[in-house]
């Protein structure tokens, strides 16, 4: 088999080499490589794959650890790869063309089997964990060469692409139960969603329709990429729901809200106006229009779910099903913040519940043209030093309510002024 992770450059991740294929070749039956698919250094087919996750609980990515399983591989041989000789090699996987790449050999692999809390039965296969927690990974594997997903793991010659990596269940934590998700009978890919040439979803947002003439709304989308199966959990679902209720009890009305789940769009009645990840310049169009349109929201408020790379980037959906985050699959810092520029919505509030929110933070920071972009991290804190100067953005409620007037606002006053929609005078919409 072969590992292919979505950022990895070429999308694979190596060892030692100890001779086999390059990715390409594998893939295809010993064909020239696919032009995305560059063979690296070290990318070679193993026995087997096998993977340690010491933190099932938290949002990808995060560290997790990959070790490739060689069998008829001498104790001199094993040793000569930086291996660890079971009876079998385990030879540790890092991610290819990092920068830091060459200072992994500090830290021999191991150390992540003598530490008690990784090693005995506290080990998991496939989408699985180890004890310890992921900072002890950290230091030892350290940096960029990390890897921080699932791989997809293809046995030689398998042109479906079949994913071979299966959870094994042992004490440390019970095995995830993905959701049952339909794939689009054709592949995303063949859909140009730029021009209207093919179908490719069964409900088409109708972006234009989101702002109307003499009116100001509060507006949300909401992001759950997933990007594969494996790693799309019912807490994912949970998630949605719980926030699309939120807004719901604040005043959005359901018209408004738009949420981009998995590759189907398929969740629970209870979330309405959901559509497929796989849309990537849908997303787009649907933020960028909403923030240049002049009053057409209040209050925006984006919700991010999403398995995040370390430098920020959003996965949606693996479309294609090959493994590699490609262009159109991926949501990076710098389109958001081109999306996001010079809004013209009054706030606009950024709920990161996903990895590496730290990336965005420090952009919006540096920012001249996000003065109205608060972010909100999963924890419920925002970020001090975005708000000092923009503090009043924060002291109204979603809707842009004040939050200590007197005598204090009631019910009907709340959606009345400002929960949902409010008329505009037509006076000023044609100020400018």
């Amino acid at each position: 088999v072969v590992s292919i992770l979505p950022d990895s450059s070429g999308g694979s991740v190596g060892s030692k080499p100890r001779g086999g294929f390059g990715v390409g070749p594998v893939l295809n039956g010993g064909e020239a490589p696919l032009r995305h698919q560059q063979p690296l250094t070290g990318s070679t087919a193993h026995d087997a794959v096998l993977v340690l996750d010491p933190s099932p609980g938290e949002n990808f990515g995060h560290p997790v650890v990959l070790f490739y399983v060689d069998v008829n591989v001498t104790k001199k041989r094993c040793s000569h790869l930086d291996g660890i000789y079971l009876d079998e090699c385990l030879t540790l996987a890092l991610k290819g063309r990092c920068q830091n790449q060459l200072k992994r050999r500090q830290a021999a692999p191991e150390r992540l089997m003598s530490n008690g809390r990784l090693g005995g039965g506290a080990l998991r296969g496939g989408s699985i964990g180890a004890g310890g927690g992921s900072r002890l990974v950290e230091r030892t594997i350290g940096g960029l060469c990390e890897v921080h997903f699932l791989p997809l793991v293809v046995r030689v010659g398998d042109g479906n692409r079949t994913q071979r990596l299966r959870c094994v269940h042992a004490e440390f934590a019970m095995c995830p139960q993905p959701l049952p998700i339909s794939s689009p009978s054709l592949p995303v890919s063949s859909c140009e969603l730029n021009k209207n040439t093919r179908r490719c979803h069964q409900q088409p947002l109708a972006t234009h329709l989101s702002c109307r003439l003499y009116q100001t709304c509060d507006h949300a989308v909401l992001i759950s990429g997933g990007w594969r199966q494996q790693m799309t959990f019912q807490r994912h679902v949970q998630n949605l729901q719980r926030f699309y209720k939120m807004l719901r009890n604040n005043g959005f009305h359901k018209d408004h809200i738009k949420t981009f789940f998995a590759s189907s769009g398929q969740l629970p009645d209870d979330v309405e106006g959901v559509y497929s990840a796989t849309e990537k310049a849908v997303i787009r169009n649907h933020v960028s229009y909403v923030c240049r349109k002049q009053h057409c929201a209040d209050t925006l408020v984006l919700y991010l779910n999403s398995p995040t790379r370390n430098d920020g980037t959003m996965l949606l959906w693996d479309a294609n099903l090959n493994g590699i985050a490609d262009l159109k699959e991926r949501y990076s810092v710098n389109e958001l913040l081109a999306d996001l520029a010079g809004c013209k919505a009054t706030r606009v509030l950024l709920f990161m519940d996903q990895s590496y929110s730290g990336v965005l933070s420090k952009r919006l920071r540096g920012s001249q043209k996000h003065l109205n972009v608060v972010l909100i991290q999963s924890l419920g804190a925002a970020m001090s030093r975005l708000l000092e100067p923009w503090a009043g953005l924060l002291n109204v409620t979603l809707a842009g309510a004040p939050c200590n007037a007197t005598p204090p606002l009631t019910d009907g006053e709340l959606r009345r002024e400002y929960q949902g929609c409010q008329n505009l005078p037509t006076a000023l919409w044609h100020q400018k």
